[in-house]
């Protein structure tokens, strides 16, 4: 098997609630010397474009949708291509799909051009992704589990061939994972979490979203010492 994953990091401004965060952010690449799925790219499509260099992408995936994410997916789907039609599919999962609306609605009513503002409006991702389903790539499997928490579409990929977990903001290294320390519904998340780490092998590599690699078992041991920071947002 010649798939081989290759991290991008890169660091920009996500706004939540009115608030803004610096947030830096990992995008892997997954593929061969053909091509490519590129799961969240975030922040500079430009920096992720030149590591994908004359690969196709064959897909996008989003394991959520928040705006850092938005922002640069269809420049990175369209990998420099001028017709629509030789994109690279984007996915989401549709519990996200509000989020896409308020973003693109947002860049459609800045838009001064009708034609192009009515275009953003009827945006929607390629692919819907599901709980179970599976992509392939250089004959490696990409499963989908649908963790949501952090955002309600929030998505977890698994590959056993590659030996990883692309967790994306769903978990980082030694905490549940957030944007500038907040969570949306953190007991969902650590329900997530804790359904997601359980039946998987202690030595799989987790590749979150954000910060450095760690493994299931490291954070199967912490899951539950997090349980105090969901008490802890009840006496708020």
């Amino acid at each position: 098997m010649d798939a081989r994953i290759e991290q991008v990091v890169t660091s920009g401004r996500v706004t939540l609630d009115d608030t803004e965060y610096e947030v830096e952010t990992n995008t892997y690449i997954v593929g061969d010397d053909d091509d490519v799925i590129v799961i969240d790219p975030a922040n500079d499509a430009e920096a992720i474009l030149k590591a994908v260099g004359d690969r196709e992408v064959m897909a996008v995936l989003l394991t959520d949708g928040n705006e850092h994410r938005l922002g640069v997916v269809l420049e990175v789907a369209a990998a420099g291509e001028e017709d629509e039609e030789n994109w690279a599919p984007i996915a989401l999962h549709r519990a996200d799909r509000l989020l896409w609306r308020d973003y693109f609605g947002r860049l459609a009513r800045e838009e001064e051009d009708e034609e192009d503002a009515k275009a953003l409006r009827s945006l929607e991702p390629d692919i819907w992704l599901e709980d179970g389903g599976v992509f392939e790539i250089a004959e490696a499997q990409l499963e989908i589990v649908h963790t949501p928490g952090h955002t309600p579409g929030s998505v977890s990929v698994i590959s056993e061939q590659l030996g990883v977990l692309f967790s994306g903001d769903t978990l980082h290294r030694g905490r549940p994972g957030s944007i500038g320390g907040v969570y949306d519904d953190l007991r969902k998340q650590l329900n997530s979490i804790g359904a997601l780490l359980t039946p998987l092998p202690k030595d799989l590599r987790v590749l979150p979203g954000q910060g450095e690699e760690t493994t299931v078992g490291d954070e199967d041991a912490r899951w539950e010492s997090w349980g105090a920071l969901a008490t802890e947002g009840d006496d708020e």
